[in-house]
């Protein structure tokens, strides 16, 4: 979408906001340097040399991932580094080295051409996928193409290194290596035409604080030679040759940012509790043990959500009973007696790997996937839940199940569990008998029957970003109807203070997670719904420890009166969002 503002020769288009900040300052396009390809014809005798060619050419790019990876663990750290598995995965791909051998063998033609051909093959098939998050992964594909052509001729990539002064670069796409590639000091921002928020190349610019939108179609052809541009990586925004007026706005905006973060830093270790002294649990959703480190730093009450099929992504298997054992134990000693809350394994929908021999689905979202794989595959979750067992002997320990929507789910769980400390006890291994199982209520039939499962449950945590997605029937990595995920609509308001009520009348701890969880906007209207709980992420708790204080009880109650009598979302985000910043503006003068 783009609009153009009258009396002004600047240009705004809106994308997707994928790395807050703000940036402005001259253009640097960031063109993709294609190798041209040659094509000949290779007599049989030399076919040999060709595939020895490839296979050399193979080691190289291995060569050079890894040094890229160790750059980027180094400079923004293990989690984002990575990514370049995921790279690693595609040159060892046996069906790919297969694919190349035979076209070199069947076709007679030179390495070049038949790697090409090849590749072009699976980035079709990538291409015509529905899924966003695959489609999205075609971006990995391209950059490991493209950089076994430069082995293969010889030539190298080009990069930021030789700007003078820093710009905010601007290309169609990014891939990882680009990113990891660019000299961040000399980076403003980055706007891209394509890309979501799921794409590696946004995860890494988040990782290093680089301002940047994407999904800003059209952009590249509309900039010319010598033009400006500001990005707002907070809501999407780019502005092509931003006059002087928008820049004084901007600039007041980058100064109230810059304010606010100063003093959400000052008062991070200060404890979580509203104005008037109701205290807040805030819980950490941590992947590794370096996050786990960093939420604790910032008094953190434990991790409310370790998702464990990072380990089967990272290794793209499924990994054995003692490989799991040894990655969640480091988990639990790095939370040191905080308690640990891991997920089983919840694989499916957008996350896919190859060890699962899964089958292709019309609806993956509402298929084969989290506890119903589980159930369906025993051996696979007794592998899991045995290594959390025997994790659960180093510390605090709590097992949380994903998309329930029985309770038939639950006691089946049950019976595995039981079944997996039978065989520990067999083994002679230690484990607390006391872990307890809690269920995510992230279906709408989880959220009509709470009252059910929080009989057989120790803990409910609500997964907001599923939940509303289901609620509201919307694929949420969709971008035809990205528009109709809404967070803020009645009818995912209701079921969140339905569920919180249950589990009041019950007894039963409930812990809110996604990424409402996280957004301070949100907090007040949540607490009026019935929730003191919240797991985010680290990057977000000190700001939601700084928000609640700035608010009570009166404040509290009137907001959440406010909400519940709108009728449009829009009208509910429109109220929290001003709460928010009349609220942050006083804190910050």
């Amino acid at each position: 979408m783009i609009e153009e503002i009258k009396n002004s020769p600047e240009l705004m288009l809106f994308g997707i906001p994928a790395s807050p900040g703000i940036a402005h300052g001259p253009v640097f396009r960031f063109l993709h340097d294609e190798v041209k390809v040659a094509t000949y014809e290779v007599d049989e005798s030399d076919q040999a040399e060709e595939i020895k060619r490839f296979l050399e050419a193979l080691e190289m790019t291995k060569a050079e991932i890894r040094e890229i990876r160790e750059d980027v663990a180094k400079n923004l750290g293990e989690k984002e580094a990575g990514i370049f598995d995921a790279h690693m995965l595609v040159l060892e791909d046996r069906a790919l080295i297969e694919d190349v051998k035979k076209e070199i063998k069947e076709s007679g033609e030179n390495v070049e051409q038949c790697v090409q051909r090849v590749t072009g093959k699976y980035l079709a098939f990538f291409d015509q996928l529905e899924d966003k998050y695959l489609r999205e992964r075609a971006v990995d594909l391209r950059d490991i193409s493209r950089r076994l052509q430069r082995c293969l001729s010889g030539t190298t990539a080009s990069g930021t290194a030789f700007l003078e002064v820093p710009k905010v670069l601007v290309s169609e796409d990014l891939t990882p290596s680009d990113t990891a590639a660019l000299d961040r000091t000399k980076i403003l921002g980055i706007a891209t035409d394509l890309g979501g928020q799921t794409s590696h190349a946004v995860i890494m610019a988040r990782a290093s604080g680089v301002p940047a939108v994407v999904g800003l179609r059209g952009l590249t052809e509309k900039l010319k030679q010598g033009d400006e541009l500001l990005i707002d990586g907070f809501e999407g925004v780019a502005i092509i040759n931003p006059s002087e007026t928008t820049l004084f706005r901007y600039g007041k905006v980058d100064v109230q940012r810059r304010k606010l973060t100063n003093l959400v830093e000052k008062e991070s270790s200060l404890p979580a509790q509203t104005a008037d002294g109701k205290d807040l649990l805030v819980w950490a959703n941590a992947d590794t043990p370096e996050e786990v480190e960093k939420s604790k730093s910032l008094g953190c009450e434990g991790v409310g959500l370790y998702r464990t099929e990072s380990l089967f992504l990272r290794t793209n298997s499924l990994p054995s009973e003692n490989e799991q054992y040894e990655e969640y134990t480091c988990m639990v000693k790095a939370a040191s007696g905080l308690p640990l809350t891991i997920r089983t394994l919840d694989l499916g929908g957008d996350k896919l790997l190859d060890g699962l021999n899964q089958q292709e689905e019309a609806n993956p979202f509402m298929g084969f996937r989290a506890i119903r794989y589980c159930l369906s595959n025993p051996s696979v979750f007794l592998n899991q839940l045995r290594a959390i067992l025997r994790a659960s002997a180093h510390g605090k320990v709590r097992i949380m199940l994903p998309m329930i929507s029985g309770i038939g789910e639950v006691i089946r769980t049950k019976e595995f569990i039981a079944q997996a400390k039978q065989e520990l006890d067999g083994r002679g291994e230690k484990y607390d008998p006391d872990v307890e199982l809690g269920c995510m209520i992230e279906t709408p039939a989880a959220v009509a029957i709470c009252d059910l499962l929080a009989e057989e449950s120790d803990f409910f945590s609500i997964g907001t970003n599923d939940l509303v997605q289901y609620l509201l029937a919307v694929d949420r990595i969709n971008n035809e109807i990205a528009f109709l995920y809404e967070p803020h609509h009645p009818a995912v308001l209701r079921s969140l203070k339905q569920v919180a009520e249950v589990a009041k009348n019950k007894n039963i701890p409930v812990t809110l997670c996604g990424e409402i969880a996280g957004d301070p906007h949100f907090l007040p209207l949540l607490i009026g719904l019935g929730f003191d709980s919240f797991s985010a992420s680290a990057s977000m708790i000190a700001e939601m420890k700084f928000f609640a204080r700035r608010f009570n009880q009166a404040d509290v109650e009137e907001i959440t009166k406010d909400a519940e009598a709108k009728v449009r979302p829009s009208e509910v985000k429109e109220l929290i969002k001003n709460f928010y910043e009349a609220r942050v503006s006083e804190a910050s003068i």
